[in-house]
């Protein structure tokens, strides 16, 4: 990667998890968000995706930007899980029962600082509701930190067909300095116990934290590889202090410089090609016979709030807990961050909706312009126009596509242009979200604040 190309393109821009990014939700309310549900049937989109927000760790990392809390006692937990019960019930009779599950997922905090139990309960609740698509996602984020075997096993029982592992480092120096437990068992254990019953399982890690080289982060990746997930996710870790306060503190024992965090990106995904992973979208990597790589191929990948995903297993989501975000067809929406809110709120049988935003018809195409982009590194515009039942000048009209910007990419070698496509080239990949921006109209004037690519 190229310095110049890291000094010219290495801004603050979205990270594009949702279009338009959460920063510009506005006010929204529990009436207006059913009305949006109601809706959702009608959607083209039918699958049911649903999500649950637990935000319970036993611990807090300090580079984390998730919406987390420490450990609750035991009463708290139950009044919280009876709440996300409760919530499902409040939803659930909004939506239409032919519709079909495609995914569940759990994320936080740490899904699995929950007893076991508790998550088997909840996949029972939902499973009861609806009926399932043909090799559905059931999804857990999972802290290797605490989980025993027994605890993998129970996992299994609860149905669970897809495990990440939030490994970030195998080295425990760096572990220890951004305050995470260690694995409980070996990770090689960990997942013969899972291979053993031939679920899915991706290997998370995070570059950019202190103490990491690029050479230490390369030796963590080929650990990695050696123990042969499906998939493996290298993400770049977002510094946002201003944020999340508690990131200062990595900020104080010093982070390493952008050309090295860069160097880490670099040489980790040497290792990877090399292992006969191919690269997904900016920092998933998976193997040869993954569903995603033939989605990729086709132009056809996609991603939601829960990952990248097939059309085959994308649904709109429908979020339950503190925080979690509903994605609909037309609209998203965004529960209290607080954990007493929530729980008394859903009690009384209102939802406690906070947040959230209606798209236009305008938005709903910039919308799918930049997700095909950030997913498929790609863009036909004869093709995303027929798909969309638009032409292609209304396409080009609700974005800000401004040929004179993206001549001068080109001439950087960050993208390709042809009269009918647009494609980011090899080097330039790592400036996807920096194409985005260029193309986002809202961001043409805003004073929000993000992180950087790299």
């Amino acid at each position: 990667m190229k310095q110049e190309l890291i000094d010219k393109y290495n801004k603050s821009v979205p990270r594009y998890t949702s279009y338009p990014p959460a920063n510009f939700f506005r006010p929204f309310d529990g009436e207006e968000y059913l009305k949006d549900v109601d809706e959702s049937n009608e959607a083209s989109e039918k699958n049911l995706s649903f999500y649950f927000h637990m935000p319970f760790c036993r611990r807090l990392c300090h580079y984390c930007g998730c919406n987390s809390y420490p450990m609750a006692k035991e009463g708290r937990i139950e009044e919280y899980v009876n709440a996300l019960h409760k919530e499902i019930d409040l939803v659930a009779k909004h939506l239409d029962k032919r519709r079909r599950i495609s995914q569940i997922h759990y994320s936080g905090g740490s899904p699995t600082a929950m007893p076991v139990r508790v998550l088997k309960e909840l996949n029972e609740h939902l499973l009861s509701l609806f009926p399932l698509i043909e090799k559905p996602e059931i999804a857990i984020e999972c802290h290797p930190g605490y989980l025993t075997a027994r605890d993998w096993q129970g996992l299994l029982d609860a149905r669970f067909n897809r495990f990440s592992l939030g490994v970030q480092d195998f080295n425990e120096e760096v572990l220890r300095l951004v305050n995470r437990t260690p694995s409980e068992l070996p990770t090689e254990e960990i997942v013969a116990i899972l291979r053993g019953a031939r679920v899915s399982i991706n290997m998370d890690f995070l570059f950019g934290l202190p103490l990491q080289t690029s050479r230490s982060f390369q030796q963590t990746i080929e650990h990695a590889v050696t123990i042969r997930p499906d998939r493996i996710t290298t993400f770049s870790y977002g510094h946002c202090p201003w944020i999340f306060k508690r990131q200062m503190i990595l900020e104080k024992a010093g982070l390493p410089s952008t050309e090295e965090k860069a160097l880490m990106f670099q040489k980790a995904k040497d290792v990877l090609h090399e292992a006969g992973y191919h690269s997904i979208g900016l920092d998933h990597f998976v193997l040869p016979n993954d569903e995603l790589l033939e989605a990729l191929r086709s132009h056809r990948l996609h991603r939601n709030f829960q990952g990248y995903c097939t059309r085959r297993t994308t649904g709109q989501v429908y979020a339950f807990g503190v925080t979690g975000i509903s994605q609909l067809e037309g609209a998203y929406a965004q529960n209290t961050k607080s954990i007493d809110k929530y729980i008394s709120e859903i009690s009384a049988g209102t939802l406690p909706i906070r947040k959230g935003y209606q798209l236009t018809p305008n938005e709903r195409i910039a919308r799918e312009v930049i997700e095909r982009l950030m997913c498929n590194y790609h863009l036909d515009w004869t093709h995303l126009a027929e798909d969309l039942s638009v032409s292609v000048s209304e396409v080009k009209g609700a974005i800000n596509f401004d040929l004179e910007r993206l001549k001068e990419m080109e001439r950087d070698g960050i993208l390709r242009l042809t009269e009918n496509t647009l494609e980011m080239t090899g080097e330039g990949n790592p400036f996807v979200r920096t194409v985005a921006a260029t193309l986002d109209p809202m961001m043409v004037a805003t004073d929000k604040k993000f992180s950087k690519p790299i």
